[in-house]
């Protein structure tokens, strides 16, 4: 007798030729349909599976867009917050920039100044910014520059802004150095008179406000000195502590006293001393440093 193979039978037989018959007609409608045209026997069929899947495409779209919408929203926003964050940052940038250009406008103001203060003294300056008041406990009014001995600075060198004389070095460290200002009440400057080049003595009174004065006594004291006569720097050897010709006030008034028998001149200074900012040093000719020198030929 005959062994059949497993899965091999009339059932098995009858399935591919039902199979076939299925697959030849679908070739058949499809080159029917794709023949006729606008005249397809199968667009009635067509709109009958439309109209019934058409509404359930509807219900799936309105059910599923949500979620899509739910991950663009995501999207969107992260995009948004990084933007607001960039937005933020610029914004805070060019504000800071806007609060601080007048006061940079004034620096470089103040540092034009000093290269004409070369220019016109013949001088050499190293340029540095105040960076603390001195403690007033302390009973000194003195202020702290940012430069040093790295820029060539030592004790004892005048200090002057685009206004006049500030005062001199009496302490430096190699990145800092401390200032006496003339207004300090241990402060003794050698002025001259610019009417008659009278020599004398300016003394602070402490003060460093709008009420801060300066006291001079001429060597002379049968000289009177006039009202609005501006004071220069008399200048010391080697020009230490001061150098010469460094405007430092104009007489306001003249005291005298009678027990005494003297007169003292009472001296506004040119120099605001609550709105320092930057200064220069008066360094030798061909100091070196880590920080440019302005010279009377220009900067170096």
């Amino acid at each position: 007798m005959a062994r059949r193979n497993l899965g091999q039978g009339p059932t098995s037989d009858g399935s591919r030729r039902v199979l076939g018959l299925l697959v030849l007609a679908a070739l058949t409608v499809i080159t029917l349909d794709a023949r006729t045209g606008d005249d397809s026997p199968l667009n009635p069929v067509r709109s009958a599976v439309g109209s019934v899947v058409g509404p359930v495409e509807n219900a799936t779209a309105t059910v599923t867009r949500p979620i899509s919408d739910l991950a663009d929203y995501f999207t969107t926003n992260k995009s948004l917050r990084d933007d607001v964050a960039t937005l933020s940052a610029d914004n805070a940038r060019l504000r800071n920039e806007v609060s601080t250009e007048p006061l940079d406008r004034k620096r470089l103001a103040e540092l034009d100044s000093l290269t004409r203060t070369a220019s016109e003294t013949g001088y050499s300056l190293v340029a540095a910014r105040v960076i603390a008041l001195g403690p007033v406990q302390s009973f000194s009014r003195t202020v702290t520059i940012d430069a040093g001995t790295s820029a060539g600075l030592t004790k004892n060198m005048t200090v002057l802004n685009n206004d006049g004389l500030v005062g001199r070095v009496v302490q430096v460290t190699r990145s800092t150095a401390t200032v006496l200002l003339i207004v300090d009440t241990e402060s003794v400057v050698g002025g001259r008179l610019g009417t008659n080049s009278e020599i004398g003595f300016l003394r602070g009174r402490g003060t460093i406000g709008g009420a801060g004065r300066l006291d001079l006594e001429l060597v002379d004291n049968a000289v009177a000195p006039s009202r609005d006569d501006v004071v220069v720097t008399w200048g010391s050897d080697n020009g230490v502590p001061y150098v010469a010709g460094i405007p430092i006030g104009k007489v306001e008034s003249v005291v005298s006293s009678p027990r005494q028998s003297s007169r003292v001149a009472v001296i506004a200074p040119f120099v605001d001393f609550t709105a320092l900012d930057v200064v220069g040093v008066v360094v030798p000719k061909g100091t070196q440093g880590d920080r440019t020198v302005i010279t009377q030929g220009g900067s170096r």
